[in-house]
């Protein structure tokens, strides 16, 4: 991750959306894999919430470890395992570019939302399937920015999704990764008779979800990497960032509003 700038960045408000994810909201597909004794990799954790409910799920006799490049990030991840109870679970800084661990070291290696960030997505495949153990499964998730889908049709919308494009693609990202990933884990190595492809979906259509999802955007477009970056690039100013979250809060307060969130999940086994 080192030399792919981290769209987003670990504002208050993108911290809030993460520490929403868990397994089953998230890595579902990946549960039928997780059993105890098994020690789980956690790429790009976050603020841990995954991590965690991959921590129980391989108890007893099982570990997971999750890594981030943010310090202050990794810090509350520990700090939600504490107040969980969650003894088997361990969080520490590490680029997924060159991986602090040996060779075949773990039995599941979990990437959600990280590839999409990555300037060598295949690159850092590669190095998680190298700490993967013989008959190990790597399970790898992405959203498709391209294919997100949203009612009422607000322009604003489609401009929020133009900017973002932009921006991440500015950043070394591919927001469009969902539609990629199976590509990526192919020249990675892998025969596609070793993988399975699924995809899932986020759908935010009742009140208190979408409301959720609005403010959390708002609040990004107003202040977050994306905005900070935008900003920076001279891809909008600041009055334009504060008229598009309005228009998100302005979507999330009608009882029509849905948003659907498409995701390719990946699972493959070396």
């Amino acid at each position: 991750m080192s030399t792919t700038r981290y769209t987003h960045g670990h504002s208050d408000a993108v911290l809030r959306s993460h520490a929403w994810r868990t397994v089953e909201n998230s890595a579902e597909y990946l549960i039928d894999d997780l059993a105890p004794g098994l020690d789980v990799l956690d790429v790009g954790c976050g603020p841990g919430t995954i991590t965690v409910d991959l921590a129980r799920r391989v108890s007893p006799g099982g570990r997971a470890v999750g890594i981030d490049t943010s310090y202050e990030v990794l810090m509350k991840a520990s700090e939600l395992a504490a107040v969980s109870g969650i003894d088997n679970v361990i969080f520490e800084p590490a680029d997924v570019m060159a991986l602090p661990f040996a060779s075949s070291s773990f039995d599941i290696v979990h990437a959600h939302q990280v590839l999409q960030h990555l300037q060598d997505p295949v690159g850092a495949l590669r190095e998680m399937v190298r700490v993967l153990r013989p008959g190990g499964v790597l399970a790898v998730r992405d959203a498709d920015y391209g294919a997100m889908a949203w009612f009422p049709e607000l322009a604003g919308l489609e401009e929020w999704r133009q900017l973002y494009d932009r921006v991440a693609r500015a950043s070394g990202g591919q927001p469009d990764a969902g539609r990629r990933l199976l590509a990526w884990v192919l020249a990675a190595g892998f025969e596609a008779g070793d993988v399975d492809v699924t995809a899932s979906t986020w759908c935010f259509a009742d009140r208190d979800s979408r409301e959720w999802w609005a403010s959390t955007w708002a609040d990004r477009v107003r202040s977050s990497g994306v905005a900070e970056r935008a900003l920076a690039l001279g891809l909008a100013t600041r009055e334009e960032l504060d008229q598009l979250a309005e228009v998100w809060i302005e979507w999330g307060a009608q009882d029509s509003a849905l948003f659907l969130v498409p995701h390719t999940e990946v699972r493959a086994r070396k």
